[in-house]
């Protein structure tokens, strides 16, 4: 019994650090999609985010500046896509997939060039990560026998990780108590009815990719300052199109999206403790097979619910202001 329980802890620990990135990501997409805008960048501007902070914590010696310096690159590429799309009308998956493609070449690329490790930045001592938060009766609560153990998972994470838990009921305030989430939602559902009232509707959809600049910018941060310890190639690992899935099949609600993310981190914890392993009458499982499973899981919940998943009515669509 006792095995179990640390193993089903060991589980939602590991479950709560992957979901982060994806959360936030997540969280980042349902801003700028809620506006009416396709955001398929999320792994281009993650990744850009990553090498930012790493290499500015490596050079600067703070992963404060890291953090900094991480959503400032996220920001300036989510303008870019809004540039493209808002102000010239442009293909909104197509400019997506090019941040997503530049991004992959040029990341690694600049890290080979500065500090010729391969495409990958130096690693981060401690000292220039976001380490774990240590309360000051960690140890009194850590002694009490099963609280001590529910306690030892809740606490002892970074503050980034903190930051998404926060973010959640955060965002589900802005888009649903507030003016500014109620003039989001409609631009992404009517925005001539936008235009109509008197409110820019470029003006909003440029302020939900800034949202979602910062949030990408954390995301990537944590990537390479928290969960890691340095950029390496292709370090998400396709984490930008799990949080659109997300995103999709939480139905572009927070919560939903929040569920859906800790679903997809579960499954690739488990992965991570299933290699290995064999079934009886199977034999050991390919690592390859295993490794599939958050994509596969995936696929399958986006083929069974995208259907019945309502996308908001004007996503993808440009707005052209009638004269």
């Amino acid at each position: 019994m006792a095995d179990t329980l640390v193993l089903l802890l060991l589980m939602i620990d590991a479950t709560v650090r992957v979901a982060t990135p994806l959360v936030l990501a997540a969280l980042a997409g349902l801003f700028a999609e809620r506006a009416g805008v396709v955001d398929i960048g999320l792994e281009g501007k993650m990744l850009g985010a990553a090498f930012a902070a790493a290499a500015t914590a490596t050079v600067l010696g703070s992963p404060w500046l890291g953090l900094l310096a991480a959503i400032a690159v996220a920001v300036s590429l989510s303008m870019v896509h809004g540039v493209a799309c808002i102000r010239y009308n442009g293909n909104q998956v197509v400019s997506g997939m090019a941040l997503n493609i530049l991004m992959a070449g040029l990341a690694p690329t600049l890290a080979y060039a500065w500090f010729a490790q391969g495409g990958q930045t130096p690693m981060l001592p401690s000292n220039l990560r976001f380490m774990p938060i240590v309360a000051p009766f960690h140890d009194t609560l850590a002694g009490i026998p099963v609280v001590g153990a529910l306690w030892s998972r809740v606490h002892g994470h970074n503050a980034l990780v903190y930051a998404a838990a926060l973010a959640v009921p955060l965002t589900a305030f802005v888009i649903y108590r507030t003016r500014f989430g109620l003039r989001l939602r409609a631009v992404g559902e009517n925005p001539q009815a936008v235009d109509t009232a008197g409110i820019s509707v470029a003006g909003l959809r440029y302020r939900a990719l800034l949202i979602n600049g910062v949030l990408c910018g954390l995301s990537g941060a944590y990537l390479s300052t928290a969960h890691g310890a340095g950029f390496v190639r292709d370090m998400t690992a396709g984490k930008g199109y799990l949080a659109l899935a997300a995103l999709i099949f939480g139905k572009w609600r927070p919560v939903p999206t929040l569920l859906a993310c800790l679903l997809f981190a579960f499954t690739d914890a488990l992965q991570a403790r299933l290699q290995g392993a064999a079934l009886p009458g199977i034999g050991q499982i390919p690592v390859q097979a295993i490794q599939a499973l958050p994509y596969v899981l995936t696929v399958l919940l986006l083929a069974g619910f995208v259907g019945r998943a309502m996308a908001p009515k004007a996503i993808g669509v440009p707005y052209v202001k009638e004269r």
